[in-house]
């Protein structure tokens, strides 16, 4: 609308830049001053030589006598403040019934295909909870982008070979001899969780003692291999999360996609070898030092960074239109040299897009906790959804920005109150669902037409209540380019909220049996309301329960 304004300003004569200019359009802080306001004069000011003031006035008398703007002033220095006419706020609520999730969730994404790479933990041990803040994270922005119509494809990356994977197989096998009798010194780095040793029982019940004498990894390897992937899988089934591809790290060596990047990068005199050992020079790419690409030894063994390089070739290879790639704070420096060589080597980057995610701490009543464990010194992830279920667990690793400190509060997170955010918002839609059940009873049923609902007879408050239902589709589209789920769940407790507080006043019963106009039009807000609310969870992987 500021727009179409804007252009007819241009063609009258009274605005004389011709090009498109950049401005914002945004809530304001204070909701007295209006439901919107733009920076458009004070950008426009600049190009027209003119006080920021004056334009704004010349586009506030434009608008000013359209019937979808109830008031449109100008404020501070030139801001243009709008507020909308009731009459757009039912046409929108309308449009919202009409169209259901495309309206709630646009479908910006038909015909592009994105990629998100989460979790990709290696097959060395259970889940813990830092691992589950990944996987919720990739996993959310995967749903996301698939109901925006992307066709996404949820992707685990992982390392089955190299040196964590040898120190595996040695610890099952030092815990089988243990299990048999044999006096056995475990590896000095082993893995030391109780898992390990549940693994090599499952070997002597298989095999009994036909292993002693094996002088290969391979049995101990694999077996520990499949029985950690299958254990992973659980875990990721009671969260809701499935993987459509699982690329692993070592076929990029072997079928030479490794050696290929390394050639290239020789090519471009990039390598360095110094001690034995391959390094990528660091000071003509801009990063702050040489990082080692090979290592020294006999067996030549890439660091990770070296077959993340091809990966990510891969991964553009594929012709991915958006790469979303979801990683740990200590992994910055890493995904940083992997996109610098990218660049270096003429690859483009802008498909890209990470989310940085900082650490979990657990704690009870806000003392730093550790959960008993029969795995190892950790706190396995299992070990949380078993204390507080899956749709908290998935509601609490999304209640922070990714890139802040998450402390969860185990005590909070088991309390049915309002004090907790997913009972608070779950508990509000359950409320609904009941008004829903009171009005079959009743004999009140919405009618197909939304025009032939009175949203007239609204109250302010419940317009209030509509206007924060229309602006959700905003909000994904949001979440969505800016890769910060954590919008949406501090959304639906904002919206639970205001429900809460709308319909524990007595004056705003829905059902009446005397008014079943003012019935109609209440019940037709709270069926969006309701909607709203099982959009936001069902994104965020979190059940959308109608009786608590």
């Amino acid at each position: 609308m500021i727009g179409e304004a804007l252009e007819r300003l241009r063609r009258s004569g009274r605005l004389r830049h011709e090009q498109p200019v950049s401005f914002v359009v945004e809530l304001p802080k204070d909701p007295s001053h209006g439901d919107y306001a733009s920076n458009v004069a004070l950008v426009l000011a600049r190009y027209e030589g003119k006080p920021a003031k004056e334009v704004a006035e010349a586009i506030r008398a434009e608008l000013a006598d359209s019937d979808e703007f109830a008031s449109v002033t100008v404020a501070g220095p030139g801001f243009v403040n709008f507020r909308l006419a009731p009459a757009f706020w039912h046409e929108l609520l309308r449009r919202a019934a009409a169209q259901g999730e495309a309206f709630f969730v646009p479908k910006v994404g038909l015909g592009k295909k994105a990629q998100v790479e989460f979790l990709s933990a290696n097959p060395t041990g259970p889940l813990t909870v830092g691992h589950g803040r990944n996987a919720v994270l990739g996993d959310t922005v995967a749903r996301m982008y698939e109901a925006a119509g992307f066709s996404v494809t949820r992707e685990y990356y992982f390392n089955n070979g190299g040196r964590q994977m040898k120190l595996l197989g040695e610890s099952v096998r030092a815990r089988y001899l243990e299990l048999l009798g044999h006096e056995v010194s475990f590896p000095e780095e082993g893995y030391r969780g109780e898992y390990i040793r549940e693994i090599a029982a499952e070997l002597v019940k298989r095999y009994g003692s036909s292993l002693v004498d094996e002088t290969s990894l391979e049995p101990f390897r694999e077996a520990a291999e499949k029985a950690i992937f299958a254990d992973i899988h659980r875990t990721c089934a009671r969260l809701g999360i499935r993987f459509d591809v699982y690329t692993n790290e070592l076929d990029l060596i072997r079928d030479g996609r490794v050696e290929r990047v390394l050639a290239e990068l020789d090519r471009r005199g990039l390598l360095v070898e110094r001690d034995g050992a391959v390094w990528l020079r660091g000071e003509p790419l801009g990063l702050p030092k040489d990082e080692v690409l090979i290592r020294s030894g006999p067996e030549r063994e890439p660091t990770y960074r070296t077959p993340d390089i091809a990966y990510h070739i891969d991964k553009l290879a594929r012709g991915f239109d958006v790469i979303i790639g979801v990683f740990g704070a200590d992994h910055i420096a890493e995904h940083k040299t992997v996109l610098t060589v990218l660049n270096a080597l003429g690859y483009d980057i802008s498909r890209f897009r990470t989310i940085i995610y900082q650490f979990v701490t657990l704690t009870r009543g806000g003392e730093k906790i550790k959960m008993s464990t029969r795995r190892a010194t950790y706190v396995t992830l299992d070990e949380l959804i078993d204390e507080v279920g899956a749709d908290v667990a998935r509601f609490f690793f999304l209640f922070r920005k990714s890139d802040s400190h998450l402390d969860f509060d185990l005590e909070l997170a088991t309390r049915q109150a309002p004090e907790n955010p997913v009972y608070y918002v779950q508990y509000a839609h359950a409320r609904l669902a009941s008004v829903f059940r009171e009005a079959q009873k009743a004999g009140l049923k919405l009618p197909d037409d939304p025009d032939k609902v009175d949203l007239a007879l609204l109250s302010e408050e419940e317009l209030q209540l509509a206007k924060k239902v229309v602006r959700f589709p905003e909000l994904v589209l949001t979440c969505i380019e800016e890769l910060e789920p954590h919008r949406l769940p501090f959304f639906l407790v904002e919206l639970a909220g205001d429900f809460h507080r709308y319909y524990n006043k007595p004056t705003n019963r829905i059902i009446m049996s005397d008014n079943v106009e003012l019935s109609l039009a209440r019940l037709f807000l709270a069926s969006l309301v309701k909607q709203t609310l099982a959009y936001g969870l069902g994104l965020l992987g979190v059940s959308a329960p109608e009786r608590m």
